[in-house]
């Protein structure tokens, strides 16, 4: 365990040229019939691809360096994290975590509505600007066990709030339920999925629809998990090599998770700009990450067969693409459920699309278990 160091991001100017050489020789894709659930638009990629290749990237290096952040030796990996520090010495602490293809960043506009919070936003081991731990699997367990160190032997807080999504969303509710004297309270958008084994024995009708549509919603929609959970290195070694086929392949969950109507790619920018966009891939291109943020899908960071129920205070808010799912499940699970609420806006990166509702759900929850 080491002490926090600061740490700037400053892209070498010899990537940056390399960058647009690469995007300046982009073949565009040729036009093609298209099934609804092909994949990425020809028309829009082409879009993405000419405003990275025209974008100042200094200008937002500089806004992101606006954030203070730092890096941790925590066991065998090196964790980068955003720390948004309030005036307030006595203000509490919340951690927020990514999943995957989202970085730190997507959740920064969300923890800068937070001055009266202490924010650290993580950075997951092998994204972004934090090393891959060095030897053995990446399994929720040790991802929850890294981001407790991070708050509490790093960072120093004896209590803090919790918020996960996609990948995190189970290390947030395993941090919850693993080290309840250290959590405060929870905040969740992906509430919890009772395992395979425990879904054989689910009897209430919506509860076995829910996962029926999630199943036949995968099977169309899948094939990202399957090939990087399957064949991580082979698809790594073309998204590494090409800038728009890296940007296909983040955008194209972008605009498929968020909150947006089908058929216009271009409507996820209301919910998450093209400046944010490009910044997500912006940092995959320039760290090098995106094979090691494959890791958690063929290592073994699914959900255990077993997950132990949150006993601390849980504020759930079920993001629209999940708009079916049972408040049963959650109640049986977070066993001091203090609210239930089914969004109104925000999908799949709810932080990221609706962060004022979200900013107004974290205080909610402060004040809830009085820390705030």
């Amino acid at each position: 365990m080491s002490t926090p160091r600061p740490f700037s991001i400053a892209v070498d100017d010899a990537v940056l040229t390399d960058l647009h050489d690469r995007l300046d020789h982009f073949r565009a894709l040729p036009d093609s019939p298209r099934r609804p659930s092909s994949g990425m638009t020809a028309a829009y990629l082409a879009e993405l691809v000419a405003s990275w290749r025209a974008w100042d990237w200094r200008a937002r290096e500089a806004w992101l360096n606006r954030h203070p952040q730092f890096l941790a030796d925590i066991g065998d990996s090196t964790i980068h994290f955003a720390h948004l520090r309030s005036a307030r010495a006595d203000a509490p602490a919340l951690l927020v975590m990514h999943g995957w293809p989202h970085t730190f960043a997507l959740q920064l506009d969300f923890a800068d509505l937070l001055p009266d919070f202490h924010v650290v936003v993580a950075s997951l081991p092998g994204f972004a600007y934090s090393s891959p731990y060095a030897a053995g699997p990446v399994t929720e367990v040790r991802l929850a066990q890294t981001m407790h160190e991070l708050m509490t032997d790093v960072l120093g807080y004896r209590t803090y709030l919790t918020y996960g999504e996609d990948v995190s969303a189970n290390v947030n509710d395993l941090i919850a339920g693993s080290y309840p004297d250290a959590v405060a309270g929870i905040l969740v958008t992906h509430s919890h999925f009772p395992s395979r084994e425990e879904r054989q024995h689910l009897t209430a009708p919506d509860e076995i629809a829910f996962f029926e549509r999630l199943d036949n919603w995968g099977g169309r929609n899948g094939a990202y998990g399957h090939v990087q959970a399957t064949r991580p290195d082979t698809l790594a070694a073309a998204l590494n090599d090409s800038p728009a086929g890296l940007l296909a392949w983040l955008a194209e969950k972008l605009v498929e998770w968020s909150d947006t109507p089908e058929g216009d790619p271009r409507a996820v920018e209301t919910r998450i700009s093209r400046e944010r966009i490009l910044t997500e891939a912006m940092i995959y291109w320039t760290t090098q990450c995106i094979g090691s943020s494959f890791r958690p899908y063929y290592e073994g960071a699914d959900q255990p067969d077993r997950m132990p129920p949150v006993e601390v205070p849980a504020s759930v808010h079920i993001q629209r693409h999940e708009a079916d799912y049972p408040e049963a499940l959650a109640r049986r699970f977070y066993r001091d459920l203090r609210t239930f609420e089914r969004l109104n806006e925000g999908g799949h990166f709810a932080a990221a699309e609706v962060p004022t509702t979200m900013a107004d759900r974290a205080r909610w929850l402060a004040r809830e278990v009085r820390a705030l």
